[in-house]
């Protein structure tokens, strides 16, 4: 009998040593995936920043080229 209780000690200890192995897989999974979210967003916010730093210059450009004037801001139709 003393040999039987090594083994009842020693099966559950594998199982969750193996249910742990298992964990920390799909955790390193999920981990690999966040990050690539990650790395996408950042992508993406850098195009955004430029494009955003883009339409400012653009529109500071724009108003020192042309004076404006009140008849300019006139709907078409008037």
């Amino acid at each position: 009998m003393a040999s039987n209780t090594g083994m009842d000690h020693a099966d559950p200890v594998e199982r969750r040593l193996t249910e742990l192995e298992i964990k920390a897989s799909f955790t390193e999974d999920l981990l690999d995936r966040l990050n690539e979210v990650v790395v996408r967003q950042q992508a993406q916010i850098d195009l955004l920043l430029r494009e955003a730093a883009l339409w400012r210059q653009q529109a500071t450009s724009a108003d020192a080229a042309a004076p404006r004037s009140p008849r300019d801001e006139l709907p078409p139709h008037y």
